[in-house]
């Protein structure tokens, strides 16, 4: 399937405040997020590289030691392994994208 529309994709709140469209290809993951004001997403690591990119609203992203907060058009990369959290520090959006695709997820 070389194309696809992703509001097809029925939403899925996958963590409390974090509601998105998640969809693969043969070799990645990608999510489409939507997320509230004050929503997280607890330090966690997976063998995947993590890919943020902000589109709309703010996030306070840790990676490893580090903590930023990220705008629309930031990109935080998280590389493979790594602990990582995040929190939203207001409304918004975002698309991560995950490489070796994310079973079940």
């Amino acid at each position: 399937m070389p194309f696809l529309d992703t509001h097809d994709i029925p939403i899925n709140e996958k963590r409390p405040g974090w509601r998105g469209r998640i969809f693969h290809s043969p070799q990645m993951t990608f999510a489409h997020w939507q997320f509230e004001a004050g929503a997280t997403i607890h330090e966690h690591g997976h063998l995947q590289e993590e890919v943020w990119h902000v589109v709309e609203g703010k996030l306070e992203v840790t990676i490893g030691s580090e903590t930023k907060v990220a705008g629309p058009g930031m990109i935080a990369i998280v590389p493979a392994h790594t602990k990582h959290s995040v929190k939203a520090l207001s409304a918004g959006k975002a698309i991560v994208c995950d490489y070796p695709l994310r079973e079940g997820f």
